[in-house]
């Protein structure tokens, strides 16, 4: 006889066990074109929100000439807080497709290389960099990936020797 009078929330029907969450959660995470896709959003949103926070330390839009002071202060108000907007949604796309380009290029070589360790993150920086400097030409584009790939391998080794 059960001394627990009350079914445990994995027993009630229709509730999901939990070998099936972790079956659905390693989908999810292991999934590539997830990956890219929450990069990209989570990257927007922190990207606005670092977009916000600096615009508000340096305010280099509108410069406070005579003709901006002559407005009233709710004037001002708004031309400040649209430049604000602009600098954010900026910041937010940056930050997007720098994350998108990363999380699934880690993903994808994380996935060749059937392994799970520090060279998958300096691999996908140094794609990143590259990727995000071809325009600036062959010099830039190592630059890039030599600066991503450096920054991207210190994270991860901080991140996982932090234990």
């Amino acid at each position: 006889m059960n001394p627990n009078p009350w079914p445990q929330a994995s027993q009630q029907p229709g509730a999901p066990n939990q070998g099936d969450m972790a079956l659905f959660n390693s989908v999810f995470r292991e999934n590539c074109p997830f990956k890219f896709v929450f990069g990209g959003v989570t990257g927007f949103a922190l990207g606005g929100a670092f977009g916000i926070v600096m615009s508000s330390f340096e305010f280099a839009g509108p410069q406070l000439t005579p003709q901006l002071q002559e407005l009233s202060t709710r004037e001002q108000m708004k031309i400040m807080l649209k430049d604000m907007g602009n600098r954010s949604y900026s910041s937010a796309k940056n930050f997007a497709v720098v994350a998108a380009i990363f999380s699934s290029s880690e993903c994808f070589i994380e996935g060749y290389r059937a392994k799970n360790d520090i060279y998958n993150g300096a691999a996908a920086g140094c794609f990143t960099g590259g990727v995000l400097a071809a325009k600036g030409g062959a010099k830039a584009s190592a630059f890039g990936c030599a600066g991503f790939a450096a920054f991207s391998t210190a994270i991860d080794y901080w991140i996982r020797h932090s234990d």
